[in-house]
């Protein structure tokens, strides 16, 4: 007579400590970096009281930066939706010298201090730059006008979309491709119907973080904006001019509307990921 011996089932091993430690580590960071940071503006906008909170927010001078920077945050992030998305595809489905270099520079703009970037793009596009030479005799000014002020918000945003889109794209079945090859399929069919789908939640994630991050960019645009009010001059700005005047109210009713633009951007992301991904279901 044989006896069934049954051996315990293996756990899996964790690397980090328990739950209850780690959870609270992580809401304990959370707290200090984010919360708190965030508390301490709300409360502060809520000392100004609704009608002078409007009339800061609503003077021509914050009306104007506002438009300002969501029209450059909106011309980066087009820019970097088409450009982020063909680095990404090019980095993953291509393999060609200098693959690697062109991968690790993705990530300058997360390296270098927006300050030298906003340099840099200042000495290329001025009037006597390498690019300012050809371009502003043609009629086409890049420095203090909002053109400079979206290409500065694009350097420094593109990461988010590439990093965003390059490992759903490494994580894809190649057999999906080449079930619609077999099918028939064109390769801009293929892309539509098969690989765009897939990647849709993602692109649509790094796209609107590259809008958020965008609309906060400072260091980068001041040196090529050249800070003209109602011209050149964006919200993250008129809140630091605020500050140098201890104008504390004001900065912090500007800054209370763009940290309520940033939230509105997070919640249309997780609508537009959550409608993606369940398109994608049904779709399969």
């Amino acid at each position: 007579m044989s006896t069934a011996t049954f051996d315990p089932p293996i756990r899996a091993k964790r690397v980090l400590p328990g739950f209850t430690l780690s959870l609270g580590t992580t809401l304990l960071y959370l707290t200090l970096i984010v919360l708190i940071p965030v508390a301490a503006l709300i409360l502060k906008g809520a000392e100004i009281g609704p009608d002078r909170f409007w009339r800061i927010i609503s003077s021509p001078r914050a009306v104007a930066a506002f438009q300002i920077t969501l029209t450059a945050a909106a011309i980066a992030t087009v820019f970097n939706a088409v450009y982020g998305l063909l680095m990404a595809w090019v980095l993953v489905r291509y393999d060609f010298p200098g693959k690697r270099l062109l991968d690790a520079l993705m990530d300058v703009p997360f390296a270098l201090p927006t300050a030298v970037a906003g340099l840099s793009l200042t000495a290329l596009f001025s009037a006597n730059g390498w690019f300012g030479t050809v371009l502003h005799p043609a009629g086409i000014p890049v420095v203090y006008t909002i053109w400079g002020i979206a290409m500065a918000m694009a350097f420094t945003s593109v990461p988010f979309v590439v990093r965003t889109v390059q490992p759903v794209l490494e994580d894809m079945d190649p057999a999906l491709e080449q079930a619609a090859v077999t099918l028939g399929a064109r390769p801009w069919a293929i892309f539509s119907r098969v690989v765009f789908p897939a990647i849709l939640p993602a692109w649509l994630a790094g796209c609107t973080t590259a809008f958020a991050r965008s609309l906060g960019e400072f260091g980068a645009i001041v040196f090529i904006a050249g800070n003209l009010p109602f011209k050149t001059e964006i919200a993250a700005l008129l809140a630091y001019i605020r500050l140098e005047e201890f104008d504390y109210n004001g900065a912090a009713a500007i800054a209370l509307v763009l940290l309520g633009f940033a939230l509105i951007l997070l919640l249309v992301s997780n609508l537009l990921q959550f409608w993606a991904s369940r398109y994608h279901e049904v779709s399969r």
